[in-house]
């Protein structure tokens, strides 16, 4: 019988108020901020013709990143990867038509992103990690799990994707009329301030509208063939639907699920949800932590 396991997180991590702590907390932070400049690295691998965008920030076991569509690794995880790289190795990517990396004559697909991956891991050396990603990087980890399971140790899915009624039917309606000047503007500042050919972001606007407009169902036998420890992340509020998620959920086995207050996104700092009151006390980066510190039963 499978265990489940569900995190309801109602109020957010405190932190005190005494100003003898928030100095404590700046100085840390900005201790932590350096830390990472000086274990940081980047630079382009060619992978099943890309040149494909990387960086890697820290020391550790390695934790990879996997964005989200219309994004880079800025736009989407900048927030949290100078505190999980306190304690591991992040390395991050950009993925076809995305930020700094090229385009190839072909669509979108998140079975390619998952190959793309698993390229670059090779060419980098590493032989297993564990995987976290948001959004489309989401769908995309279910597929590196389903097609490159000897890769992975833990995966956290943040707000993925795996079925075409896991999000409300005003989506489908939205995707098929999307235009670029809908776009967020803080994703499209985001593209703009990285890519070597800004002309670009009509290129990957396009690619990520065909790919959501053709999203096809990934088969439940491929989900619930997934045997690695699973964390499962929505806000409240996201697009993707609370019983989406409870499904994911019952479908891979060593699974836990966190329904967390706010938006898509919200919980890792995504660009488009950051606010005047925004405070670092509220990412989920302890519960990330906390699951990938956990050992792995056998």
């Amino acid at each position: 019988m499978i265990k489940q396991t569900i995190l309801i997180i109602l109020t957010s991590l405190v932190i005190s108020s005494c100003n003898n702590a928030d100095k404590k907390a700046m100085t840390s932070k900005t201790t932590i901020e350096n830390q990472t400049k000086q274990d940081s690295t980047s630079g382009y691998a060619s992978v099943n013709g890309l040149k494909m965008y990387y960086e890697i920030h820290g020391q550790g076991k390695p934790l990879v990143l996997v964005h989200g569509g219309g994004s880079t690794i800025q736009t989407n995880f900048e927030n949290i990867i100078p505190l999980l790289s306190q304690n591991r190795k992040v390395v991050a990517v950009e993925l076809q038509s995305h930020g700094r990396t090229s385009d190839r004559n072909a669509d979108l697909t998140f079975e390619q992103d998952a190959d793309d991956i698993a390229a670059l891991l090779k060419y980098l050396g590493i032989d297993k990690a564990d995987f976290l990603g948001f959004s489309n990087g989401g769908t995309t980890t279910l597929q590196i799990a389903i097609r490159h399971a000897e890769l992975v140790d833990k995966i956290i899915l943040c707000s993925a994707l795996a079925k075409r009624n896991g999000v409300p039917d005003w989506f489908w309606g939205f995707m098929s009329q999307a235009k670029l000047e809908n776009m967020p503007v803080q994703l499209k500042d985001g593209y703009k301030k990285v890519a070597a050919d800004t002309n670009g972001l009509q290129v990957m606007h396009d690619r990520d509208v065909k790919r959501m407009v053709n999203f096809k169902d990934i088969p439940d036998e491929q989900i619930k063939a997934i045997v690695v420890p699973t964390l499962i992340i929505i806000g409240d509020n996201d697009v993707i639907t609370p019983e989406h998620a409870i499904e994911l959920h019952r479908q891979i086995a060593n699974s836990e699920l966190a329904i967390i207050p706010g938006g898509h996104g919200e919980y890792i700092g995504e660009v488009t949800t950051i606010t005047a009151d925004f405070k670092e006390s509220d990412l989920v980066v302890p519960m990330i932590e906390k699951f990938l510190d956990k050992k792995t039963k056998k």
